[in-house]
């Protein structure tokens, strides 16, 4: 884990009228650091991570994204990072390499570069036999690897994940958090959000949102230290049951 700031926030706030969704965070995020962003619905991450990924544009407060102002360079941070949504972020009508080849291109990338790294990529999740199956017949343990890594095939500074592993059966988030480490160990930022408490121990650090406030942040062993939990689940039912916001 480097030095380098990835994410750099400072009372970064969202409002919407008089509602209140994100109340002046403050965190950083280092190069090569697998970050949990973890609340109950209604928390605000949602809306915060729309703002670091250039999306949404804050009310007040200061973000830098891999250097990147959130105010005045949204174009570049979306450059600069990868992607992948809580729903399926792949085209199911078409093959898995069209896929490949499609989103290499969005990333810029050029046909030489996309056709080396389209093959390393495949035989990386042994899809040989798959690669000209439309990405819709495959079990979703599969689509959601592949979209993990269509999401970092243009080697971005840093990756956002929200809820990657929704639905997932258990051995399969196992499998998924292994390519989470490894893309990890190449140097990228690893931004996740999950309902899965027990994929907060596999996070460096972790921040937990309540009611669009930052309430803790600390690694998964400092946390159940401080709050004297033998499980993050405990951590986070005691962070989050005075909580006023639930949708």
């Amino acid at each position: 884990m480097g030095d380098l700031k990835m994410i750099s926030t400072h009372d970064l706030n969202k409002t919407f009228g008089d509602f209140v969704a994100v109340n002046n965070i403050t965190f950083d995020v280092h190069q090569g650091e697998i970050f949990g962003f973890l609340g109950a619905n209604g928390a605000g991450k949602t809306t915060a991570m729309r703002m670091l990924c250039g999306l949404s544009i804050p009310t007040s407060g200061e973000a830098t994204i891999a250097g990147y102002d959130v105010y005045k360079e949204t174009e570049k941070i979306k450059r600069n990072i990868g992607y992948m949504s809580q729903k399926f972020s792949l085209y199911e009508d078409l093959t898995v390499t069209e896929n490949i080849r499609f989103y290499g291109g969005i990333y810029g990338l050029k046909d030489a570069e996309i056709r080396s790294r389209s093959k390393e990529l495949i035989q990386t999740l042994e899809l040989e036999d798959q690669r000209d199956l439309l990405v819709g017949s495959l079990p979703l343990g599969w689509k959601q690897k592949l979209a993990f890594s269509v999401a970092i095939f243009h080697h971005p500074k840093l990756v956002f994940l929200d809820e990657p592993t929704g639905g997932v059966d258990p051995v399969t988030r196992r499998q998924f958090w292994d390519l989470i480490h490894k893309a990890s160990d190449d140097g990228i930022t690893i931004f996740v959000t999950t309902h899965y408490m027990d994929e907060a121990e596999y996070c460096d650090r972790i921040s937990m949102m309540v009611d669009g406030y930052i309430r803790a942040l600390d690694s998964p062993s400092q946390l159940k230290k401080t709050y004297q939990a033998a499980s993050m689940d405990e951590v986070f039912y005691e962070l989050a049951r005075g909580a006023k916001r639930t949708e």
